[in-house]
């Protein structure tokens, strides 16, 4: 984030990590952290999965990563890479052919473990067709798939297991001269994952890439991934992330950008500020909420919008934000545009004055540099 003199207690030191290309996406060094998701689509259906693909960039997705688990799935990622419009992560799990077959189709990254992958010549192999194909590679380490030995030695996950892993599968990167990758140590516990993650952010400059693994459904899975991700990323740790949810990919985008807004690390889109609501609401602020979230979803210009009941903390959130309402007595409130009190308005009225002005905003925030630019 950029740094803040007039409020310092915002600022994040972010980790100084080395930058590797994922197709046209910089991760790591100075670039934004980028926002991850999984399409859970039959990888050799084509269609489904590009379809599913654009409704994930629809929603903010820099990186899509699709399973490649068979043949039908590696001749099926032609395609679909040629019809993403982000990079594609191929993830790769055992079969060093599927590595290479995802190489040749146009995959941006290759997610695999290369200790898993087979002996040293296959092994080789991944590494040439990445290196041949301008692929960069993701070690995934997981505490639910630790090797054997690692296990023996320290009697469980933990995160000098993790960290151990995921330093060895580097090192089989560096002996074959590959550098142009990421890493990541994941585990569905956040106390292992958050260890894990600072031991290895010490041990390597690597790029890594956040996760809280199989968090669970919305709710578990939310709460679960904005206290790891969000606990590292405030210490300035990590470069991309993915939030892992039992739902459909689009809701782990806008939950992954919510995270990164919530810290000033990235901004996309309406930030709506709303009161949970109490007696003292002049209107139905719950629905309302809910109405305008479905009605601005399209907007894309970050920008701040405050929806309060009542004039407790109406007037002072509004002098935040781009556009706030504040709700009053006899059936109307009060809208704020820029700050400042503007004009009455009646709740009726509300949520489709409201879209207007949000767009105008949106419009003329959008404008400045175009203006710049001429």
């Amino acid at each position: 984030m950029d740094h803040n003199h007039i409020r310092p207690w915002r600022n994040i030191a972010r980790r100084k990590s080395r930058q590797i290309m994922v197709g046209s996406v910089p991760v790591g060094g100075d670039a934004p952290i980028t926002v991850q998701t999984m399409t859970n689509t039959d990888s050799g259906d084509a269609s489904a999965t590009i379809k599913q693909i654009l409704d994930c960039v629809e929603a903010g997705a820099d990186i899509v990563r699709v399973s490649v688990p068979d043949t039908d799935a590696s001749r099926a990622l032609r395609e679909i890479c040629r019809e993403s419009p982000v990079p594609i992560v191929a993830d790769i799990h055992f079969h060093y052919k599927r590595a290479i077959e995802s190489a040749e189709a146009g995959a941006a990254c290759l997610r695999i473990n290369p200790g898993n992958i087979g002996d040293a010549t296959r092994v080789r192999e991944v590494i040439k067709a990445a290196r041949d194909h301008g692929c960069s590679i993701r070690i995934g380490v997981n505490a639910g798939s630790l090797e054997r030995h690692l296990l023996e030695k320290y009697g469980e996950p933990c995160p000098d297991a993790m960290i151990e892993s995921g330093l060895d599968h580097i090192r089989i990167l560096q002996d074959n001269d590959f550098h142009e990758f990421k890493i990541s140590v994941k585990a569905s516990d956040v106390f292992l994952a958050s260890a894990a993650y600072m031991g290895l952010a010490e041990a390597t400059d690597a790029p890594i890439h956040l996760g809280i693994t199989e968090a669970g459904g919305m709710t578990s899975g939310t709460v679960k991934s904005a206290i790891g991700l969000g606990n590292l990323l405030w210490m300035g740790i990590g470069d991309t992330i993915r939030v892992s949810l039992s739902a459909d990919p689009v809701e782990e985008v806008k939950i992954g950008y919510e995270i990164l807004k919530s810290l000033g690390l990235r901004h996309r889109g309406v930030n709506i500020i709303s009161c949970p609501s109490c007696a003292r609401q002049g209107f139905d602020v719950i629905k309302t909420v809910t109405m305008l979230e479905e009605r601005l979803a399209h907007i894309k210009t970050p920008m701040s919008l405050s929806i309060i009941g009542c004039v407790v903390n109406g007037p002072g959130e509004a002098l935040m934000t781009d556009v706030g309402f504040t709700g009053g007595g006899a059936g109307s409130g009060m809208v704020y545009l820029a700050g400042k009190q503007s004009h009455k308005l009646s709740n009726e009225q509300m949520v489709e004055h409201i879209v207007e002005q949000v767009e105008k905003r949106a419009a003329e925030i959008d404008a400045v540099p175009d203006q710049a630019a001429e």
